[in-house]
């Protein structure tokens, strides 16, 4: 789905370019209250294990492959605003270091594959918890449906946007017919990469899911023959709930994944390159500026083991990934504490104003004519 350079014309990738930019700044704002003890620290490594995950291709039909997109996953497990900025970081950690989609098309990949994605996705989710028993199994369901749908919603706002900027002359039902059918099978893949992401969070920490918050069902007790709601239990404080834990397996499990597993993956052209190929919508695509980039098509210059400079690319995106999306999420968790403390209230100001010389002195003078 990485669109790359020549396939949008200037015009219509500007336009794009000022819509992404305008949904991260909403995201932005939208992010800092979403980012509490919880998902602040796991913002960072959410971005890096999509990094991770989107380097394992998987097949779908004969010669295509997809890979995970991660607007679902991002959005159930810190939020929609969190979750643009997650696959937007990692868009452009793909784009500059990578040459993974085109740098002019970088507003294009945003719109496409981080806002539609992730807003899809989380819409779906949020509307069917809301009509699913309250459960973890629901979550589950729910973020198998949101994901199987936001592939193919992606698929068909990079029609829209070809039909009003392609480079070429080609029948847009057929693009259209094409990418769809495609997209749903690599949705299918997506769904289930989401749904297991998400029950394994939710199975040992479902405080850190953030789509999961407010589902859980009151504990019952049966006194006399009749339900009645259980004490409720002392709340851990959040801060005392470590999410050491979990980072760490999470940030090893994504290197494995890239550092490892991702050799193994489809070589087959993902399905919006298939389908460019098919349809003659590559006939004007245009070498990527970072084309001669050390890290350029996922693999380390100069060594020649293809396996270990794979490998090394892997956990090099990591790595960067996880530094340059923690850095931008503390720095919005620190900016809302900032705002916090900023607009509190001292005590001392909500206290009555004390009396001033003139009040104190008749006050004393009542006093001392009552006890005459």
């Amino acid at each position: 789905m990485h669109v790359p350079d020549g396939f949008i014309n200037v015009p219509v990738s500007a336009a794009a370019g000022v819509a992404a930019a305008g949904a991260v700044a909403v995201s932005l704002k939208g992010a800092r209250r979403e980012l509490d003890e919880r998902t602040a620290p796991l913002a960072g490594l959410v971005a890096a294990f999509i990094f991770a995950v989107q380097m394992l291709n998987f097949p779908v039909a004969a010669g295509t492959s997809g890979h995970l997109l991660g607007g679902a996953l991002a959005a159930i497990l810190v939020g929609p605003f969190t979750g643009v900025l997650c696959v937007s970081v990692v868009l452009l950690m793909q784009g500059v270091l990578f040459a993974d989609g085109g740098l002019t098309a970088l507003g294009v990949n945003i719109s496409d594959m981080a806002i539609v994605t992730t807003v899809v996705a989380y819409a779906v989710f949020r509307g069917l918890v809301k009509v699913l028993p309250r459960g973890r199994r629901s979550v589950t369901v729910a973020s198998f449906t949101a994901a199987l749908l936001s592939v193919p919603a992606a698929a068909v706002a990079f029609t829209l946007i070809y039909a009003i900027g392609g480079t070429t002359d080609v029948s847009i039902g057929k693009v259209a017919t094409a990418m769809v059918g495609v997209h749903v099978l690599i949705g299918i893949g997506e769904a289930a990469i989401t749904a297991l992401t998400v029950g394994a969070v939710i199975a040992v920490r479902p405080d850190l899911v953030y789509g999961a918050r407010g589902l859980t069902r009151p504990l019952k007790l049966r006194v006399g023959g009749e339900l009645v709601d259980a004490p409720a239990a002392e709340p851990v404080p959040v801060a005392a709930r470590s999410t050491r834990k979990v980072w760490i397996a999470g940030i090893v499990t994504s290197l494995v994944l890239a550092g490892f597993v991702s050799f193994y993956a489809s070589a087959d052209p993902d399905g919006l390159e298939k389908v460019a190929h098919d349809k003659g919508i590559d006939e004007k695509a245009e070498d990527h500026a970072a084309a001669d980039s050390p890290l350029a098509d996922y693999g380390v210059k100069d060594v020649t083991d293809a396996r270990i400079s794979g490998g090394l690319a892997g956990v090099i995106g990591v790595g960067v990934t996880v530094v340059a999306g923690s850095a931008v999420f503390w720095a919005l968790r620190r900016r809302r504490t900032g705002d916090a403390s900023a607009t509190a209230v001292p005590e001392t100001l909500d206290a009555p104003d004390a009396p001033d010389a003139s009040e104190a002195s008749d006050a004393s003078g009542a006093r001392a004519s009552e006890r005459a």
